[in-house]
């Protein structure tokens, strides 16, 4: 499954992220594929795309984090998930 993973923080813990960032590298744990990951220029914001077999590792990787952010996780699928999903709904009707 994919997943699409937002995350934002506050201004005062910007320090504690980035010397958390340095140490870990922001590694996900095992059981998640971290698809690709982007950090906007000039705030504490940023997506990841991640893919698991199981949800448990991702809620464990948000909550290791969740001292210093907020995240907002969302399903996702492909552009050819939804191609056949569209088709699949236009032949239907």
């Amino acid at each position: 499954m994919l997943f699409i993973v937002n995350w934002t923080a506050q201004p005062e813990v910007e320090r504690q992220a980035a010397e958390r960032f340095l140490q870990t590298r922001g590694a996900p744990p095992d059981g998640i594929r971290l698809l690709g990951r982007w950090h906007a220029i000039g705030s504490i914001w940023g997506i990841a795309i991640c893919e698991v077999d199981e949800i448990g590792p991702l809620a464990r990787w948000a909550h290791e984090w969740a001292d210093l952010f907020m995240f907002d996780i969302k399903p996702a699928i492909t552009d050819e998930q939804v191609g056949i999903m569209l088709a699949e709904d236009a032949q239907k009707q």
